[in-house]
């Protein structure tokens, strides 16, 4: 049997990094995880290609060479999926597709022969079961949640690592908050579940031999959602494999900004070799922030939580969000005020948007002020309700932050702030990778 593997491309976003990646010499910043951890669920005797469009062409020698092909995708990659969808049907070959755009859309693909849903754990088994017996079905899907502990070691061996930035790898699925925006849960769940330390180790271990030597990317929703299990186990676990190998890689992930609270938790993260973290401020106003639930957030001096972070050794990436039903006028330069002041070099500005099977969705549904569905872009400029403030206002005042932070003079000041709040983590580090040179 021959699996050809097909992630479809990115527009050019604040995610695809496609003009900042040039400076580097890569081609995508991270792997398609989803696609080569199913990969490594399917039998070892299937010969298996993989065809990233983010760092190479879908050529039509590709899907003639191949019995079945896999595709899955997010929301915003739906324009290349329609493209790898009419090439399929053309050369008349069966396509199998998972992933959260065909989880949550799949009645709009009517070309798909087979759809493996959910979380490909526990629907794609059944698949392949039915498969082999000459009977499978049009749709496998599931109410459960799977368990991370029979999750596979990615099938890392099938990539072309030296076009990317990093390498990626998923220690837990889920996020215990319940921000009304945020499509994670509705999605995955609010119970935080974890793989077992030994498969961690046993993916650093399969980047270690494959010669990955750099950036790993912890993809999980948040890190820290089981602050306990990666205080007691994990992270002790993962200091001393890095030390072992004499720390081949950095780590850079996704957390909620009350890691701030646990001075213990962000030593420990630092000698195991993190130094980078994303997390979602969305907004300094204290009544944007409790209308979307993000309790967190609330009732704390988030500008002074920033700061702790960056002070423990850490650069922090930001996502911030103005749209909200309680932000007046004044949102805008308090925006701004904000990103200058923490030294949030990276800062990812979005309007609000209300993603489908959200609270806010729902909400927006029953008030009858749904526009469109979201494009899964929140940085596109646009909104798929209709917002309470002034739709032109709101627009004239997302353009002034995104002048205001990235015109040469704030952007310089700002990574002189973080310089300001930064502390060195005394660790040993690998070489620079020389190609980064480039950058300069």
């Amino acid at each position: 049997m021959r699996i050809l593997l097909v992630y479809p491309q990115y527009p050019d976003t604040f995610w695809s990094y496609k003009h900042a990646l040039r400076f580097i010499s890569k081609k995508a910043a991270v792997p398609p995880l989803g696609l080569i951890t199913v990969s490594a669920m399917l039998p070892e005797s299937w010969e298996k290609k993989l065809v990233d469009m983010n760092v190479s062409p879908l050529l039509n020698d590709d899907i003639i060479w191949a019995d079945y092909v896999f595709i899955s995708a997010m929301y915003i990659q739906k324009e290349s999926v329609g493209k790898v969808i009419n090439e399929c049907v053309r050369n008349k070959k069966k396509l199998i597709a998972g992933g959260p755009l065909f989880t949550q859309e799949f009645d709009n693909y009517p070309q798909i022969s087979h759809f493996i849903l959910n979380e490909a754990e526990i629907t794609l088994p059944p698949f392949l079961n039915d498969l082999e017996s000459g009977y499978p079905e049009r749709i496998y899907k599931t109410e459960k949640y799977a368990d991370m502990m029979v999750s596979p070691v990615p099938d890392f061996k099938l990539l072309l690592k030296k076009d990317y930035a990093s390498m990626n790898i998923q220690i837990s699925r889920g996020c215990p908050y319940a921000c009304d925006f945020c499509e994670i849960t509705s999605l995955l769940g609010h119970k935080v579940r974890m793989k077992k330390t030994e498969q961690v180790l046993k993916e650093l271990d399969a980047l270690y031999l494959q010669n990955w030597r750099g950036p790993v990317s912890i993809v999980d929703d948040n890190f820290i959602g089981n602050k306990k299990e990666i205080k007691n186990n994990l992270i002790p676990a993962m200091k001393e494999w890095m030390e072992k190998y004499n720390y081949p890689f950095t780590f850079n992930t996704q957390t909620s900004v009350n890691m701030a609270d646990d001075e213990e938790l962000m030593a420990m993260m630092a000698e195991a070799g993190f130094n980078s973290t994303f997390i979602g401020i969305e907004t300094p106003v204290e009544e944007s922030l409790k209308s979307c639930n993000k309790a967190q957030n609330r009732n704390r001096n988030l500008l002074h939580s920033v700061k702790k972070i960056q002070n423990a050794g850490f650069q922090v990436s930001g996502g911030f969000i103005v749209g909200f039903d309680s932000d007046l006028p004044s949102v805008f330069q308090r925006q701004i005020d904000f990103i200058q002041n923490s030294g949030i070099v990276s800062a990812m500005v979005g309007l609000l948007n209300a993603p489908k099977n959200t609270r806010l969705y729902k909400q927006m549904e029953a008030e009858n002020r749904l526009t469109n569905e979201a494009t899964g872009s929140n940085t596109d400029s646009s909104m798929n309700f209709i917002p309470k403030m002034n739709r032109k206002e709101l627009l004239d005042g997302y353009q002034k932050i995104l002048k205001n932070i990235y015109s040469t003079k704030p952007y310089y000041k700002r990574i002189r702030q973080f310089f300001l709040n930064y502390k060195r983590q005394k660790i040993k580090r690998k070489k620079i990778d020389l190609s980064y040179l480039n950058g300069f």
